[in-house]
């Protein structure tokens, strides 16, 4: 199947490892070119140093979506650089914790505020597009009770309403935006393998309850999320995509 993405501009935050670095990895060989950010100035220049060669274009700079000034800048400055936005995909979060307040502030400054501003600073571009789509990076934590009461898994929910709100706002402009929330995801680095090095017993329950038995990988949640992103996905709009092989209980109607 041709997806269509071939000479797309595409936006991911995050995007220097885990599934955002996949996910840029994917995009690049169905030819996009590819805009990356990161918290971490010597983390992007690595990625776009490892990066450089395929098949598409990739461009990138050091950013910070909690701040409302120059992350909105930022943006505009990939778009230029891009020459266009087609495809922006929000995959930075504050990520889980307990920590009382702290949590709540840092969840909903990165993972909320940073989607709406991430939006709010492309839809220029995506307004010129035609065929633009918008995806969050959500979770299965926000659509079922998952380990204790934390912001991440409230806040990532917000974005599943916000998401389904936006695609009826932008949809007569030919932007569609929808979710995309993965299960638990296995990569260095990343939160589960934090899990399995803290809290071995913890880590072993959850991938002895999976279908599968085993965690999900980067590549799986990024070739669902390029799908989604692409014109093949014309139809398919105010979503929230579960991407979790069967890990969830619930059943969606």
């Amino acid at each position: 199947m041709d997806l269509g993405l071939k000479g797309k501009k595409a936006i991911v935050t995050g995007s220097t490892r885990g599934i955002g670095r996949r996910i840029v990895e994917t995009l690049l060989a169905e030819g996009c070119d590819v805009a990356i950010g990161a918290r971490k100035a010597a983390e992007v220049e690595e990625a776009l140093g490892e990066l450089a060669g395929r098949p598409g274009r990739v461009v990138g700079a050091a950013l910070d979506v909690m701040n409302g000034e120059t992350y909105p800048a930022w943006i505009a400055e990939m778009g230029e650089k891009l020459g266009g936005i087609d495809i922006f995909v929000h995959n930075v979060s504050a990520g889980g914790g307990m920590e009382g307040e702290a949590s709540w502030r840092k969840c909903f400054e990165a993972d909320v505020l940073g989607a709406v501003r991430g939006v709010e600073a492309a839809m220029p571009f995506l307004e010129k597009s035609g065929e633009a789509s918008v995806v969050f990076i959500g979770t299965t934590a926000s659509v079922e009770t998952f380990m204790a009461p934390m912001a991440y898994n409230a806040l990532k929910a917000s974005l599943i309403t916000y998401a389904k709100q936006l695609s009826q706002h932008v949809g007569t402009k030919n932007i569609r935006v929808n979710v995309v929330s993965p299960g638990p995801i296995a990569f260095k680095g990343g939160a589960w393998e934090n899990i399995e090095k803290a809290m071995p017993e913890v880590y072993k329950t959850h991938e002895v309850l999976h279908p599968t038995q085993r965690m999900g990988t980067p590549e799986e949640v990024a070739r669902a999320v390029t799908f989604l992103a692409s014109p093949a996905a014309s139809w398919i709009n105010g979503v929230n995509l579960v991407v979790d092989g069967g890990y969830t209980k619930r059943v969606q109607f």
